[in-house]
């Protein structure tokens, strides 16, 4: 009986939602099959990379990041593509990596940005951190524009669908 009470409690002191909880509208089922296979060789743990347009430049090596919170695009890789330096918003924050290393951002740019081939090709606006850093890759895209792509990745099949 005083759980009771407790509960009711609880309940006068508990305001009520003015906005229902957000419904996700229904997905497509996404799911990878053995033809994903081809061209991948097994057991290997390589990271998932794939090419991007930006801004009219064909751009190769960009990592599919999921562990990344940002969208990085390396000063290099900026200054190849001759964007104007005027798309450039200044940023006063560092970037952190997970081994606690700092990285001074140069600042941030949005640029549209196609993924996929053909029929699958999809255009979004991307905002990426422009970092003065080395790296083996032109651009990291992280969770922010995977979920913006509705993107599912495969790192067995080094493939990334996206929902249509």
């Amino acid at each position: 009986m005083q759980d009771d009470t407790r509960r009711d409690r609880r309940r006068e002191r508990t305001p009520p939602r003015d906005t229902p909880a957000k419904v996700r509208p229904p997905q497509p089922e996404i799911s990878f099959s053995k033809s994903d296979y081809e061209g991948v060789a097994p057991h290997e743990d390589d990271p998932v990379v794939v090419s991007a347009i930006v801004m009219g430049y064909i751009v190769k090596r960009v990592l599919v990041d999921q562990g990344s919170s940002a969208n990085i695009l390396f000063w290099e890789t900026f200054e190849g593509m001759k964007i104007p330096n005027d798309r450039l918003i200044p940023y006063a924050g560092t970037l952190v990596g997970f081994a606690g290393d700092q990285v001074i951002t140069r600042g941030y740019a949005d640029l549209e940005t196609t993924f996929g081939q053909g029929a699958q090709m999809k255009t979004v606006v991307v905002r990426y951190l422009v970092v003065n850093a080395q790296s083996s890759y032109n651009i990291l895209i992280g969770r922010p524009t995977l979920n913006k792509l509705g993107a599912v990745v495969s790192t067995s099949h080094l493939k990334v669908m996206e929902l249509s």
